[in-house]
Formats: structure tokens, sequence, C-alpha cells
């Protein structure tokens, strides 16, 4: 099942998306319950009832979970080739212990940095002007919990979105903790829909990304170097776990900084994020006015 959370009439909205149809059809919320967006379906016995449907073409997609209750988990250097690329750039803070990591690497970036899709990523040149794009997988947590093990953590899967980890190198690389790189405003476009977990392979999903028409990143999510049942135990080995916490899982190699010299995001740049299955996330990005 394909679900989106969006604004139709000045009302936002979560809803059944049927792409081939071209509509989405909402379900039956409370408001409070809808301004959580997907988040309000976790940990459901059974869905809501769903309305009419309505044209896609007629409702602005918003992420599908517009605020998350918590931060946001981030596996640093998940794929073999996007590890190699960042330990060579010099701003990997990591790199002393090896250019592949031994264990995940686990940072977070703050929910405030969220937006959704067609929103602008913000490039503030008194801050940053090092600012990279970085594709992938999310895993939306439907089960919560402590201690799960790697045999049961699929279970605690509800569905999956894009993000895009937009990150700013040169603050990533003062700091010796990434977070204030990563959760500058903007900086997590998501979206534009969440799947269910049945609805795609993830041991072999395309992740793609273009910017301004040229691909960038081309991979896929059976590439992992740590799957998604190992960051979960990972986490929760002490973190308890709670239905609604998104995951992201790694980024693929193709960001700016592998380039030479890199290749930043700069006002004006649309950038493009396809997961097979999922959808495609699309942001332009804009310089911040003083």
């Amino acid at each position: 099942m394909k679900l989106a959370t969006y604004q139709h009439k000045g009302k936002r909205n979560v809803g059944v998306v049927d792409e081939a149809g071209g509509t989405v059809a909402p379900f039956d919320l409370r408001e409070d319950q809808a301004q959580l967006g997907v988040a309000s379906l976790v940990g459901l016995d059974a869905l809501p009832a769903t309305g009419l449907p309505v044209p896609l073409s007629e409702v602005s997609l918003e992420a599908p979970l517009p605020r998350p209750a918590r931060n946001i988990f981030c596996v640093g250097k998940n794929y073999f080739e996007h590890a190699h690329e960042f330990s060579k750039s010099g701003f990997d803070s990591s790199a002393a212990k090896g250019a592949v990591p031994q264990d995940p690497i686990i940072f977070s970036k703050v929910p405030d940095c969220v937006v959704g899709p067609g929103a602008d990523i913000v490039i503030d040149p008194d801050v940053s002007e090092a600012i990279d794009y970085e594709a992938e997988l999310a895993v939306i947590i439907g089960k919560g919990g402590r201690g799960i093990s790697p045999e049961a953590a699929m279970d605690h899967v509800w569905g999956y979105t894009i993000i895009n980890d937009v990150t700013a190198r040169d603050l990533q690389g003062r700091y010796s903790q990434w977070l204030v790189g990563k959760s500058q405003d903007t900086f997590c476009p998501m979206g534009p829909y969440v799947v269910t977990r049945d609805e795609i392979d993830i041991s072999d999903t395309p992740i793609r990304c273009w910017v301004n028409g040229d691909l960038r990143q081309d991979s896929n999510t059976g590439l992992l170097i740590f799957d998604i049942p190992t960051i979960i135990a990972t986490i929760s080995a002490g973190v308890t776990l709670k239905p609604g916490d998104v995951i992201a899982t790694g980024t693929p190699a193709g960001v700016g900084i592998g380039f030479e010299p890199p290749k930043y995001l700069r006002p004006g740049d649309a950038v493009e994020v396809e997961i097979g299955g999922i959808g495609v996330l699309k942001n332009s990005c804009k310089r911040r006015n003083s």
C-alpha cells in the first residue's frame, strides 16, 4: 500500500495513493490525528475507512511524517563505495578507524529540519556553501522495542520512505559530531510517499539521485554494508525504539564531496531522489535571504 500526507482545501489529510488512477483517497481521521501525518496509522490493528478519492493534481504533498516525534536515526558510511569516497574527502571524523566501518555509525537529524516534496532546500551562505545531497532509504518503525534481535527486527518495520540527508560538509568536518551539519533548517526532505513493508523488496531495490538531470548516484539497497535487521538491533540494544521512529539507512557513492572538485549544491539546483516502488522526491535549492 502506498500512502501520502497532503494538503487539500486548506486541510491536512492522510490517504491511500492510486498512482495508476492519479488519485488519493483520504482516511477518516480526526483533525488531531491527521496532523501527525502517516504516523497516525502506525500501530493500528486496522486502517480507518477511506472517503472519496481526489485527483493528485489537486493536492499538495507534504512530508509523510511532517514532524517526527523524535530525532531521525541515521547511519553513516553504509555503502562500500561511499565509505571509500567519504574517507578520502578529508571531512570524515571517523576515518582514523578505517574507510569501511566495523560497526554501524549512528547519528541523528533533528525533527525540525524535515520538509516535504517540492519544498526548498535553503542554502545560507553565512553558515555554509558546502551543501551536499545524500539519497537514502528510510525505515519507519511500526512496533517498538528494546534489545531487538536481528532475526526479529523486520517484524518491527512498518514501512519505507525516501530521505535526502542534506549535509553541510564543512560543518560536518569542523565538529567531531555530525548533528549540526546534518540538522540545518530544511536539510531533511522526505517523501513523496510511504509504502508499507510488503510493497517493496529491499534486498533488490534501485536507489538513484539526479542533480539538474545529471545522474549522480545509482545503486541498490541490497548493497548496504549493514542491513536493516543489523541497524535495528544495533540501535535498540540500549535505546528503546518507538512506533513512528524513522531510520535513514545510509547513502551510496556519488555524493558531491566524492568529485574532484566537489560538486556541491547551489541555489537554483534541482535534486531528484528515486527509490524503486516508492517514488521520486523532488526539491530545489534556494539561497536564504539575509
